[in-house]
């Protein structure tokens, strides 16, 4: 069987790893995409003329005519959650399944959140920025976090691992998820806007979906305390982000950090990412290694399962899949 694996040379060695590779190449014929740009679907088509699977990377996007135009193509694997530059629904009108990898990025996600809570509170960033450019820092008073009061919306995977820690500091934890169970008697549920009304911080990491496009808008963010900090952790769709860049312009809030956003390869938008309150890092949540080779080698766990001729788990369209091997 053959495998067309789309990461650039560098992201092999940053997002992959050779591990994964070695293993790869150990149960299947890889070809590896060794140009200096992202393929596009022509170059996807070209690449993978008579393979069985792809490992598409992040800036690999995978539209319905790659389906068409490559009739031997039996599965589409991303060694990540996020599967949406897969067109899955023409995926599974050609009968090709598409899987996806599990969270392994959870605790370097909440790593960074906590990084972020303390930058917010204590003006990390800016005092460095004034010091690297030869200014004397303003001394203000931080915000310490223990007895502050935290709402996290969304409480999935990385909120219930966020969540204890948070509350261990001695944080009062507020959630807002109209679809999960809280169980942990240290966290108070909510609904959305008496938790914005509540929060000194507010930790966005809500699934993105339709559903949830710009949940975070105008009147969330007027709901906010002024002297609040928002955070997203999850997607850029789930925040109107002329909303949020006009009340951190206006100073209505008392600042933000993001690692997402609207502008390419989920990256936090520069118009927002350069106000003087606002901190942001391009997407690096999940990057550390331990997490990417964690995705990796799921991806590898599927391989190893799909030469078997089983089922691999992840699968996102089981009941379409018909182009088995």
């Amino acid at each position: 069987m053959k495998l067309l694996l789309t990461h650039l040379p560098l992201a092999r060695r940053t997002y992959y790893g050779t591990r994964a590779l070695a293993r790869l190449q150990e149960l299947v014929e890889v070809t590896l995409h060794e140009g200096d740009a992202p393929l596009d679907p022509a170059g996807v088509i070209a690449a993978a003329r008579d393979v069985d699977f792809i490992i598409a990377d992040r800036s690999t996007p995978v539209p319905g005519e790659i389906f068409a135009g490559l009739p031997n193509l039996k599965v589409v694997m991303r060694s990540a959650v996020d599967i949406r530059n897969i067109d899955v629904a023409a995926a599974s009108a050609a009968g090709v399944l598409v899987t996806h990898a599990e969270p392994g990025f959870v605790k370097s996600v909440v790593e960074l959140t906590l990084g972020f809570l303390v930058d917010l509170s204590r003006g990390v960033t800016r005092a460095a920025t004034d010091y690297h450019e030869g200014r004397k820092p303003e001394i203000r008073v931080g915000r310490q976090l223990a007895g502050s009061t935290v709402g996290i919306i969304g409480y999935g995977r990385i909120s219930c691992d966020l969540a204890p820690l948070l509350a261990a500091m001695g944080m009062t934890v507020l959630v807002s998820d109209p679809y999960a169970q809280v169980d942990d008697q240290r966290f108070i549920k909510l609904p959305m806007d008496d938790l914005l009304a509540r929060a000194d911080y507010v930790i966005c990491l809500a699934i993105a979906n339709e559903d949830t496009e710009n949940l975070l808008d105008a009147a969330a963010f007027a709901r906010m305390k002024s002297d609040a900090f928002f955070i997203n952790m999850s997607r850029g769709n789930l925040v109107d982000e002329a909303a949020l860049t006009k009340v951190l312009a206006e100073n209505r809030i008392a600042g933000a950090a993001m690692d997402v956003g609207r502008a390419p390869d989920q990256m936090p938008s520069p118009e927002l990412a350069r106000l003087p309150n606002v901190i942001a890092t391009p997407h690096v949540g999940g990057l550390t290694p331990p997490a990417s080779e964690s995705q990796a080698m799921d991806t590898v766990r599927q391989v190893e399962v799909l030469v078997k001729g089983e089922v691999p788990p992840g699968a996102a369209n089981l009941n379409r899949w018909t182009r088995r091997p």
